[in-house]
């Protein structure tokens, strides 16, 4: 979700669910030690539970930045391996490393010595020709003597050699199955499934064979589906909110955010498909998209927008 999870993003995504755990988008070692660590580590306090997402491959290096983590109040510190993007496979990152699953273990087990929150680990069912219960199995059972207990696994395995990032979030089929049987392989371990989930029907149906469910995409491009997480999946007995009263509840977070001079549009991205498939949702994310970049766009632009929903509802 490089790009797309930022603390504006997350901060609307905690206005819809106060129970789902949140991740960042995925930071590099290199970014954190060597730029502008802050930048990159700052959330929001109402975000917990907050976890950052690391690449890299340097024991040393991510045992640093999971300090760094730690430091910053993160509640948890996930390893991806699981990224199938040119940039992170040219430096060792992502989904390359689970063709040597001795020196991811390396990685986990440094980060888990240095840091008391959990260390957890994203990754796919394999890569190219690297793709059988046998291997996958194996990478799982080499990693978890780090003392690695949560594994987050992508039903998907990762084509590195042919097909893009984008085309790695779709093409090669999506294999729930084979993420239950290795649930099944190993029932001491939490096990997380992700890929293509799109409804919470779905996320149920998951949950008979697997601990944990994640959502990327989706919870992003449709972020109302959060709004029934908690009474769905937690078990809490509360009022959902309506979508408007989700951008309503929002509000003071930009108008917060204006006054600390962050631009309008690096905050109205993420609302756009609040208003998914409803009544008035082209006019709502025509008009944002329209007048948020515009030097000195304020909060009367997310309220105009609200208006055109308004009209229709």
């Amino acid at each position: 979700m490089m790009d797309w999870t930022d603390k504006h993003c997350r901060m609307f995504h905690r206005v819809l669910s106060q129970n789902t755990v949140l991740y960042s988008e995925m930071v590099t070692s290199g970014a954190l030690i060597f730029g502008d660590k802050h930048r990159h580590l700052a959330y929001n306090e109402g975000e917990h539970p907050v976890a950052l997402q690391l690449g890299g491959s340097d024991p040393t290096d991510l045992a640093k930045c999971a300090r760094l983590a730690q430091e910053y109040g993160y509640d948890e510190v996930n390893l991806n391996v699981g990224c199938p993007s040119d940039r992170v496979q040219n430096n060792m990152i992502g989904a390359c490393l689970m063709e040597y699953p001795e020196k991811v273990r390396d990685c986990m087990s440094a980060m888990q010595e240095a840091v008391d929150i959990p260390v957890t680990i994203k990754h796919r069912l394999g890569i190219d020709n690297l793709d059988s219960d046998e291997l996958l199995h194996h990478f799982v059972d080499t990693v978890k003597t780090s003392g690695c207990n949560t594994f987050i696994v992508h039903a998907r395995k990762a084509i590195l050699q042919g097909l893009s990032p984008k085309e790695n979030r779709d093409v090669p089929p999506l294999q729930y199955d084979r993420v239950y049987k290795l649930k099944q392989a190993f029932p001491e371990l939490e096990i997380i499934i992700n890929g293509g989930i799109k409804t919470l029907d779905d996320s149920q149906e998951h949950l008979k064979y697997v601990d944990g469910v994640m959502m990327g995409r989706e919870a992003y491009q449709n972020p109302y589906i959060l709004a029934e997480v908690d009474n769905a999946l937690y078990g809490t007995n509360q009022q959902t909110m309506s979508r408007i009263e989700a951008i309503e509840a929002y509000l003071p977070y930009i108008e917060e955010q204006l006054r600390q001079d962050v631009y309008l549009n690096h905050i109205s991205r993420h609302i756009l498909g609040i208003f998914h498939g409803m009544p008035g949702g082209k006019q709502f994310r025509r008009l944002i998209s329209e007048q948020a970049h515009k030097r000195g766009a304020g909060i009367e632009v997310i309220q105009q927008a609200l208006a055109k929903i308004k009209e229709f509802n």
